[in-house]
């Protein structure tokens, strides 16, 4: 395994194993994480771990043009009772995708210096989040990172049904990206029409 150095280059795909991951180590500088995403390299690993860096050999994505909604959430759609906003609580947001309870019980992998890092890239306008509120009360969303017109999903949460898909559906409407970047398989957005594409495929969108 291949532990990286104080350079953000990272070694070519090949080195890459079965289960995608291309190399440890680093830090999680704007940086880094920046030429990480321009390169289709996402950081994933547990607190007390080294920081673990993926690029995985089948890469789930969602076209827009894609997107499957439901009739339930058609006629969820309509009722409206919710208000959509972007970059408003971004904080927030990634505060409640760490810290909310999973249906799967495995927990959170955002960790302290996770957070911090995604703040960091907020702040320098390259992370976005999608906040759902019930009123006042923030009640789903999700958050990533920009790269072009690619967006690059990081983490969602509902705290009631549908929030999520809402928050999703809302970015895929209005944020006019022609890829929406899920990185490993999950039935909820296989659910939504998202799928697994090569990775070489995924890295050639993304730098067209």
């Amino acid at each position: 395994m291949i532990w990286l150095s104080e350079t953000i280059e990272f070694p070519s795909y090949e080195n890459a194993t079965d289960d995608g991951v291309l190399a440890l180590g680093g830090d999680l500088s704007e940086k880094r994480l920046i030429h990480a995403y321009e390169n289709g390299v996402f950081p994933w690993f547990s607190e007390g771990e080294p920081i673990v860096w993926y690029c995985p050999a089948e890469r789930m994505v969602l076209y827009p043009e894609e997107l499957k909604i439901s009739k339930s959430m058609r006629q969820f759609l309509k009722k409206n009772t919710y208000t959509i906003t972007e970059n408003m609580a971004f904080k927030e947001v990634i505060f409640n995708c760490k810290n909310i309870e999973r249906n799967d019980g495995l927990g959170t992998w955002i960790t302290n210096d996770m957070e911090q890092a995604y703040l960091n890239l907020h702040n320098m306008g390259a992370a976005k989040s999608i906040e759902v509120w019930k009123g006042e009360e923030l009640v789903g969303g999700l958050y990533g990172v920009e790269i072009g017109n690619v967006f690059c999903g990081e983490s969602m949460f509902s705290k009631i049904s549908n929030a999520s898909k809402l928050a999703l559906i809302h970015l895929i409407k209005k944020g006019n990206y022609k890829l929406i970047d899920c990185q490993v398989y999950n039935e909820h957005l296989e659910s939504l029409g998202a799928r697994e594409i090569s990775r070489n495929q995924f890295l050639q969108l993304l730098k067209s």
